[in-house]
């Protein structure tokens, strides 16, 4: 059978790897030794010229409606990793079959949820990973998609301002539904309860983590979270019409949770008096949109807000907030952020993303002005960051690629 490739936005590179060769047996010519999270397949990560891609040995018809189901999500803007391809009719040298392989592209700055541990995490920092996990499960499911096996191995996490934002990386047991049920949600909810709860003990008993792990109040945490977001963002709300400034309330708490509302229902009743509400269509992104939209910058929604908030402190400091904001929003990038940005070292950029490097630094420059007594000029505090705290930080991208 002659090899195959079926391939989004192909890269003729692809053509050089060794599908002749079990993944299992690829060298270091080919491997990049960056962190994998646990699968039951073979998986492994590969580097082409200035690309980087993850390789995952599966039956044909799992890898093509593997990689047909993240092309879909990609188009509907979910937060998953980015299908490339397909490569099937694969011959080992000795003549016998060897199974597709389903390429995707590295997710830069991610890490799979054991790999955060040996990185500085600690037992402490669990809920965060827990509230990324849900917003995740969160997004699927308001896109009507069935996860089938929610889990932290089958996440990538990325720095999020302090936070983190969790992508989909296996999709294999997942579908899209006309409309799911609240039983199908029900399922996700409790198979992820019951995986994270058996994770937390595998890291626990294999002393992956510093610090006490409460798997039962982490388990407990991931459904009360689930139902508190899920209830915010599509629950009902009956009220008065002379009331009806909690329509306003209503958006401005999603937006404040980072989700804009795309499409509102509202009802009244026969007399006019009492109205309800209900979004039907709501999309994380708000802070990322509006700082886009001002600056051009792509970060994290966590991240977006930090920016943001610094963008007002320097618009109220300035004495700015009769210009144009966009105008303003110009003049902090060129003279705030990015010299901040380019005062990292080479050496030093495959650390943290650089939206996650102006956090950190606005987080130092609290900490030296606490100290200190007085505010500590951003540009000081920024030098005395990348000096004394950056080095410390290890790697979490391919150092020395470019971004694609």
């Amino acid at each position: 059978m002659a090899l195959r490739i079926v391939a989004h936005r192909p890269d003729p590179a692809i053509v050089r790897l060794p599908w002749a060769t079990p993944l299992e047996e690829w060298t270091d010519e080919w491997v990049v030794p960056l962190p994998r999270g646990l699968s039951r397949h073979i998986v492994r990560i590969v580097r082409l010229g200035q690309r980087t891609y993850a390789v995952k040995e599966t039956e044909e018809p799992i890898a093509f409606r593997e990689y047909r189901l993240l092309r879909d999500l990609q188009r509907m803007g979910l937060p998953a990793v980015v299908p490339l391809g397909v490569v099937a009719g694969r011959v080992g040298t000795d003549g016998a079959d060897l199974p597709a392989a389903l390429l995707t592209e590295h997710l830069r700055f991610s890490l799979p949820y054991r790999s955060l541990f040996s990185h500085g995490l600690t037992a402490d920092n669990l809920p965060s990973l827990v509230d990324a996990l849900v917003v995740l499960l969160v997004r699927l499911h308001l896109a009507d998609f069935f996860w089938g096996d929610v889990s932290l191995s089958n996440v990538l996490f990325r720095r999020n301002a302090g936070e983190f934002a969790a992508y989909l990386v296996d999709a294999e047991t997942g579908e899209l539904q006309p409309t799911l049920s609240d039983s199908m949600r029900e399922h996700d909810l409790t198979v992820g309860c019951e995986n994270v709860f058996a994770e937390l003990l595998d890291l626990q008993a294999s002393q992956a983590i510093t610090g006490e792990v409460e798997a039962h109040r982490i388990v407990d945490l991931i459904r009360e979270r689930y139902d508190t977001l899920w209830g915010e963002l599509t629950g009902e709300e009956e009220f008065s019409t002379e009331d009806m400034w909690r329509i306003e309330r209503r958006i401005e708490r999603l937006g404040d949770l980072g989700f804009d509302v795309e499409e509102l229902d509202i009802v009244t009743d026969f007399d006019g008096d009492q109205v309800r509400i209900r979004p039907r269509v709501v999309e994380l992104g708000h802070h990322c949109r509006e700082l886009q939209s001002l600056t051009g910058l792509m970060v994290e929604d966590n991240q977006a807000r930090r920016l943001l908030g610094d963008l007002a402190a320097y618009t109220a400091h300035n004495d700015l907030g009769g210009e144009d904001r966009a105008l303003v929003a110009n003049r902090w990038l060129t003279t705030v952020y990015d010299p901040i940005v380019a005062l990292i070292p080479p050496e030093f950029r495959g650390k943290l993303e650089p939206a996650e490097v102006f956090h950190e630094v606005l987080e130092h420059r609290w900490y030296l002005s606490e100290e200190a007594g007085h505010e500590v000029d951003i540009v000081e505090a920024a030098r005395a960051y990348i000096a004394d705290v950056l080095p410390q930080r290890p790697d979490e991208a391919v150092t020395g690629l470019t971004e694609p």
